[in-house]
């Protein structure tokens, strides 16, 4: 297969954590070819972490938009709430959304990935799962069985959803943060980082500590 050619947007550490997913994948099977990088407001050191990686700076994020030919596209913005903002845009615009597992992530039987999503190095996610479109699955995440994440979350680094879980749309659970078994967190809804979830979270809330509350 030729190669794709992908826009990254987000010059921040997800964004370039997701040009890694890329060249992991690149190392065992050429797919990717990752064009440069947009930002409607990237940071100077973050310019320069791009141009040390000789990766392009393209400038802000409507510039794809009007390229003649269609690229493919991956959100690197940690935000539920800009990431569903971009992915409209690019979808209206007829750019393709890609979907990036690292190599070395474990994915057991029956997992479905929606487009844009992105699994970074260590993840585990087990059997008879779902994960929605553009979600964010960082470093060392573990998923269990027979859970559903929906579309634009956020599962911050080593945080644990357990089995027959359901996470709703544009939900952040924070860093090392845990979810136990079947329970629901409403869409919109922040973990905060190391929280113990023992219950049902409703929509649009803030839980934190252990047990979350």
């Amino acid at each position: 297969m030729d190669e794709r050619d992908l826009v990254v947007v987000g010059a921040g550490g997800f964004g370039r954590e997701v040009i890694d997913v890329a060249e992991a994948i690149n190392a065992v099977h050429h797919t990717w070819r990752v064009v440069g990088v947009v930002d409607d407001a990237p940071s100077e050191a973050n310019l320069e972490r791009l141009a040390c990686r000789g990766v392009e700076f393209l400038g802000r994020t409507h510039e794809p938009l009007g390229w003649p030919d269609r690229v493919w596209y991956v959100v690197g913005v940690g935000s539920p709430r800009v990431r569903r903002m971009i992915a409209g845009r690019y979808d209206a615009a007829g750019l393709l959304a890609a979907t990036l597992v690292h190599p070395v992530a474990t994915l057991g039987s029956d997992v479905t990935l929606g487009a844009g999503t992105v699994v970074c190095a260590g993840a585990r996610i087990t059997t008879n799962i779902r994960l929605g479109r553009h979600v964010h699955v960082n470093p060392n995440v573990t998923i269990g069985h027979d859970t559903v994440v929906d579309d634009f979350v956020s599962l911050n680094p080593a945080s644990s959803i357990s089995g027959d879980c359901v996470v709703g749309e544009g939900t952040l659970v924070g860093v090392g943060a845990v979810v136990l078994n079947q329970l629901r967190i409403g869409a919109g809804a922040t973990v905060g980082g190391a929280a113990c979830v023992v219950r049902d979270v409703p929509s649009g809330t803030t839980v934190k500590g252990v047990p979350a509350k």
